[in-house]
């Protein structure tokens, strides 16, 4: 199984490069809406958002004091049994806010032994 942890730009290109490397596939449901669906040999994708760099501050009631500091951009977690080369997207953070269930909690790590 490949984990990757992405970082783009925003959402709108995240899902635009996911299409374009397969991950997702745009179907029309019985509805005529869009909707995205795993596509070669996906199993999970997780939006993540933004994620936090600096904790904000609040008061009692809590309004914000100080504001949070977000690391650039928007964030995504692929699970896939297919090897894609997500170039300058693919990140290698530590101390990462997801994991998926049994794989090691930073980048592309292996099953954990229970």
């Amino acid at each position: 199984m490949e984990i990757y942890k992405l970082n783009y730009t925003d959402k709108e290109t995240a899902i635009a490069d996911l299409l374009a490397k397969g991950v997702y596939n745009e179907i029309t449901d019985l509805n005529n809406e869009p909707q995205l669906v795993y596509a070669n040999g996906t199993q999970a994708v997780v939006d993540i958002g933004k994620i936090v760099k600096t904790e904000g501050t609040y008061d009692e009631q809590g309004n914000v004091i100080v504001e949070p500091i977000y690391f650039d951009g928007v964030f995504y977690d692929v699970m896939t049994t297919e090897v894609i080369a997500f170039e300058v997207n693919e990140i290698f953070p530590v101390n990462c806010v997801h994991s998926f269930a049994g794989y090691a909690q930073d980048a592309d790590g292996p099953v954990l032994e229970v």
